[in-house]
């Protein structure tokens, strides 16, 4: 090499020679001065003196492979340095031929020094993967970690606990201590969170005080649970924390794959929820997610949704049942009552969703839907010279809202023409008697705005006749499972009777539910009950059969017997 060209090369690199046995023929300065080596020290001595074991016999059998043939070779070498210090080089080595026979004579290495670039990389990148305070893996690397525990278990067929852990007393020390103290109980939860749990399991920490703990080759139940109860014994254990004793306990949540055969994320997210569970239990104890009992939870969840698309899709129907005198045939009323038009199965009865929704504030936006939904055929029937009182249906948790009140009276207001007496709410008694102050209150604003009021399913809710006197609802509905079995059963009868009593008694209507043969309508009209709904009068119909089954109703001629009369012949 040409001094002109080596003098350029020595200024900017570190550079050296080798014949093609690998004897070292020239080195810089910088050379020198990188690995501790005197120059007469390393001429003549073979480059393997600066091996440094980190790279398998495989790498430079390739490298050499390259530069034989005359090709130049480029990479990232772990050089060692006479003290034993490590230097990683980017080098690039070019083999030099002979311009005569064009065949390689020698070797030129142009090395720069990378280690201060590799060591901020690997300092970055471990500060990507882990938690700075605690130097724990944090959620970005617990994913990867958790993934590859997966692959491992499901492979080997070996059950693995994901185990979400979340501080009870926390805030409490944060608040109480500051934060620095806060930390450093964070740190040391850490140490004792690494010190209990084998190699192979994980430990990170998520955020705040929370720490997830993945534990491999779980054997058994009582393996799990020992282990979780080291893990709780350990947190609980006191502090000493800037020369105060502090004390805090651990809520776990567990879920165990494969039998939560899920992906990484959704096993973290079940760990969440079995962790609330705990907490909400007292602290100082693990819950072990139901895998079953979340089904049924995504099962509900999947209807309410499906429910809730139906509303907004125009789906849901109105069928009324009529309430008639049993005595007269007059139709006194009508119930509305809900119905699911599904696209594929038909009209789905509300029993088979609306259970599912009553716990949600879906069943609020169902309930105002139905209501103005009646309003709306109310004022229909009425411009058509036709009306009846028709009945709605209100759930606890729609009747309860603090403005149920001022968003009924908002919906009178968008249908002026309809008299506030024709619609009729019904609350079921179980309802009534959990708040009685509350419902009585609301009961008596609406029958202000001149809306009627019914209690429904009366004889379930175990109201008291102090409660019956202050609901102050028109009528008294009683619950169709007593009407059904009071032919057959003597205590069915026996509080048929002693709810027809009490309407009377408070001056009340009663109605009875769920009438389906003739001899029940006779039983009923000898008790001294004239009105009633059920299949034997009819089935809910859509709106439009109302008026024409009305003209057409005539009630059997039994039912017009006088009581005394002939037909008066079953006994009570």
């Amino acid at each position: 090499m040409d001094k002109k060209y080596r003098r350029a090369v020595d200024a900017a690199a570190i550079f050296s020679e080798t014949d093609l046995s690998g004897r070292i023929t020239y080195v810089n300065d910088q050379f020198c001065d990188l690995f501790g080596f005197r120059r007469d020290e390393l001429l003549g001595a073979n480059h393997r003196l600066l091996n440094s074991g980190q790279h398998p016999s495989e790498f430079f059998s390739a490298m050499w492979r390259t530069i034989a043939l005359g090709e130049i070779w480029k990479g990232e070498i772990c050089n060692r340095s006479k003290d034993g210090t490590l230097h990683w080089v980017d080098t690039t080595l070019v083999p030099v031929t002979d311009e005569a026979t064009g065949l390689v004579e020698r070797y030129l290495a142009i090395r720069f020094d990378v280690s201060e670039k590799r060591r901020l990389l690997h300092s970055l990148q471990w500060r990507v993967g882990h938690d700075v305070l605690t130097g724990l893996p944090n959620r970005t690397y617990l994913s990867e970690l958790l993934d590859q525990a997966l692959e491992f278990s499901r492979g080997e067929n070996l059950p693995l606990a994901v185990c979400m852990l979340d501080l009870d007393g926390f805030k409490a020390v944060n608040d109480g201590y500051g934060h620095a103290s806060g930390d450093r109980l964070l740190v040391e939860v850490a140490r004792r969170l690494r010190s209990i749990v084998r190699g192979d399991d994980v430990v990170a920490r998520l955020a705040g005080d929370e720490f997830v703990l993945v534990l491999r080759h779980v054997c058994g139940m009582d393996e799990l649970h020992a282990a979780l109860n080291r893990v709780l014994i350990a947190v609980s254990m006191p502090y000493a924390i800037d020369g105060k004793s502090i004390k805090v306990f651990a809520s776990i949540g567990v879920t165990l794959s494969p039998w939560d055969n899920e992906d990484a994320d959704t096993l973290l997210r079940h760990a969440d929820q079995a962790m609330y569970v705990a907490k909400q239990s007292g602290r100082n104890r693990f819950h072990l997610f139901d895998v079953s009992r979340d089904k049924e939870v995504r099962a509900t969840y999947q209807t309410v949704e499906r429910v809730r698309q139906a509303l907004a899709s125009n789906e849901l129907r109105l069928h009324f049942q009529p309430k008639v005198n049993m005595r007269d045939g007059t139709v006194v009323g009508l119930e509305a009552l809900l119905r699911w038009k599904h696209p594929q199965r038909g009209l789905v009865p509300p029993r088979e969703f609306l259970p599912l929704v009553e716990e949600t504030d879906l069943i609020v936006e169902i309930g105002e839907w139905v209501m103005g939904q009646v309003l709306t055929q109310l004022q229909q029937w009425q411009q058509a010279g036709q009306g009846w009182p028709v009945s709605i249906n209100i759930s606890a948790r729609h009747f309860q809202r603090a403005d149920f009140v001022e968003r009924l009276r908002r919906m009178l207001e968008l249908h002026p023409a309809v008299l506030p007496r024709m619609l009729d709410l019904q609350i079921v008694e179980s309802v009534a008697v959990e708040n009685l102050a509350h419902v009585s209150a609301c009961l008596q604003a609406c029958q202000a705005l001149g809306v009627g009021f019914s209690l429904g399913g009366f004889g379930t809710g175990y109201c008291s006749l102090n409660d019956l006197k202050h609901l102050h609802t028109q009528t008294i509905k009683i619950d169709k499972t007593f009407v059904r079995d009071m032919l057959d059963d003597r205590d069915d009868l026996a509080l048929t009777k002693a709810v027809i009593g009490l309407a009377r008694a408070f001056g009340r209507q009663v109605v009875a539910e769920g009438l389906d043969s003739l001899e029940h309508g006779q039983l009923l009209l000898r008790l001294g009950c004239e009105v009633a709904q059920g299949y034997f009068i009819a089935r809910p119909m859509p709106a439009k059969r109302v008026p024409g089954w009305v003209r057409s109703f005539v009630p059997p001629p039994q039912w017009q017997s006088r009581p005394g009369g002939q037909g008066d012949t079953a006994p009570l």
